[in-house]
């Protein structure tokens, strides 16, 4: 007999439809699995077989051959093993046949006949067609991350034989309840705050820059001025997530595989940071099953590279393209995907390989050509993505030791609120959503300066050497600044700061 169950396979962060026919036909006892899939996919006939049999239904010995299709779409995970299982039983005569008909399975089967939980619940549960399913089957260790959404039932199922007496009647499960609106979830205060740092105030200033208008940001410092320190704690003024940033985060999370069994929904804005000694494919995404790389993890909040001139070269490279476009094409002979990668890059790196350069307590012993190679590392079409410059002295005793307190984040956040807003209203009907994202013909329109910073920003070019390159950063970062104190005109005071923001432009020759 033959029998079809529809099922789910994941492409990038969407759902595709996968029909998984079921033949058994007289012969030889055999068991083949065709529709390219992969290994783990072909594994599944052990685990069936078990299945069935420990949940109380015999296995027919004949010829089964199963179809996944369409043929041309690759096949990974274990996510088809219930699909496979209720096609067998169905085929078989276990089940009536039609009882599956409307309906998409997902779930990976234990040996016992038990269902364990499976990555990319959400991206399935999202991509399902509103009026053309009657519902989802999936694991009960997935309930609670499809029920964010509102669409068809999910149905939460423990086992092979729940799932079979779930649709011959037997069993009744109550669809699991969607969260449904998500605008009053409040996002959780991290245990971090911006008050726990002392002293670097004018870094404190340039990262509430760099929040209020998206921009890149690169910490250059000695070691232990507090860069790391710092960059954990600028999420904590970043604006907070909207309904449909925290799904699409979700997402990614859900087919990675980093959702826990606590909190299904990411409601805190992502912060990454790899080690530099992570791989290309660990970084941009990719590797056998093309998954989501850190870029990736880190969308719509904050990638944090630490020592970036250890890192990889070719792997810094790649960010280029993510930078600019907001995206991240991993490409392969037999397939290509596309996955988000809209964040803000805060980099840290030492002045020199020792550290010390900049630091007037500690003698360096580096050369000037061993200075010059080591930051040579980082090239300049990468440096010429990062917005903002912010030198990180070592702090002296009495910062260390003082009682005071700087502002905390909440304080600074509404600030950065505010900016944003401005810029929200500024840009309306425009694919533009800050600052940072202005092009040279965008940045002519909407910077606006006065005669007094017109004059700064000449003296700028003529006397300090800043490159053309920096002039459109200028004015950009000229804007965020004059966007935090709520002026539409750009003054000479706006322009005096963010000047100070390009470090690199001014003394070291990028």
């Amino acid at each position: 007999m033959l029998a079809k169950v529809e099922s789910r396979s994941i492409l990038g962060i969407e759902s595709r439809k996968v029909d998984v026919e079921v033949d058994i036909a007289g012969g030889l006892p055999s068991f083949t699995i065709v529709g390219l899939a992969d290994t783990a996919v072909k594994e599944s006939r052990d685990r069936v077989i078990s299945a069935i049999k420990n949940s109380g239904f015999k296995f027919p010995p004949k010829r089964i051959t199963i179809n996944l299709a369409p043929a041309d779409l690759r096949k990974e995970g274990a996510s088809y093993d219930l699909a496979i299982a209720l096609g067998i039983l169905s085929a078989n005569g276990d089940l009536r046949q039609g009882l599956t008909e409307g309906m998409v399975f997902c779930g990976e089967l234990s040996l016992d006949g038990r269902l364990r939980p499976i990555n990319g619940v959400l991206p399935i549960a999202m991509g399902l067609p509103a009026g053309g399913c009657k519902g989802l089957v999936i694991p009960e260790g997935n309930s609670g991350e499809a029920g964010i959404v509102s669409g068809p039932p999910v149905y939460p199922v423990g086992s092979l034989k729940e799932a079979a007496a779930f649709l011959d009647g037997s069993v009744r499960i109550s669809p699991a309840k969607s969260s449904g609106n998500h605008g009053d979830i409040a996002e959780r205060s991290p245990d971090i705050d911006f008050s726990d740092v002392k002293g670097q105030w004018h870094v404190k200033r340039g990262l509430e820059v760099a929040a209020a208008g998206g921009h890149n940001v690169l910490m250059i410092g000695p070691p232990g001025s507090g860069k790391t320190m710092l960059a954990q704690r600028l999420i904590t003024i970043l604006p907070v997530l909207s309904t449909g940033e925290m799904l699409e985060t979700t997402k990614i999370h859900s087919i990675s595989g980093l959702l826990n069994g606590a909190n299904h929904l990411v409601s805190l804005r992502p912060f990454r940071m790899p080690h530099h000694t992570v791989s290309y494919a660990g970084l941009v995404g990719g590797g056998n099953r093309l998954k989501p790389g850190e870029i990736s993890l880190a969308h719509n909040g904050v990638l944090f590279l630490d020592e970036l001139p250890e890192f990889r070269r070719d792997a810094l490279e790649a960010l280029r393209q993510p930078l600019e476009g907001g995206e991240v094409v991993i490409s392969r002979a037999e397939l290509s995907l596309k996955y988000p990668a809209k964040f803000m890059l805060v980099a840290a790196m030492n002045p020199c390989p020792c550290g010390y350069f900049t630091d007037p307590k500690k003698e360096c012993h580096c050369t000037p050509p061993v200075i010059q190679r080591y930051l040579s590392k980082v090239s300049g079409p990468l440096l010429d993505r990062i917005d903002i410059h912010l030198e990180v002295p070592s702090l002296k005793y009495k910062e260390l030791s003082g009682k005071s307190r700087g502002e905390s984040s909440a304080a600074i956040r509404e600030r950065v609120n505010n900016a944003r807003a401005a810029q929200k209203k500024r840009y309306e009907g425009l694919s533009i959503h800050c600052n940072a994202h202005l092009s040279s013909k965008d940045t002519e329109r909407f910077c606006c300066i006065d005669k007094e910073a017109s004059e700064l920003l000449k003296l700028a070019i003529l006397e300090l050497g800043l490159s053309a390159r920096g002039y459109d950063k200028v004015l950009k970062i000229a804007r965020t600044i004059a966007d935090l104190a709520g002026s539409e005109i750009i003054s000479a005071e706006h322009i005096s700061e963010a000047i100070n923001y390009r470090s690199l432009d001014r003394d070291l020759g990028f």
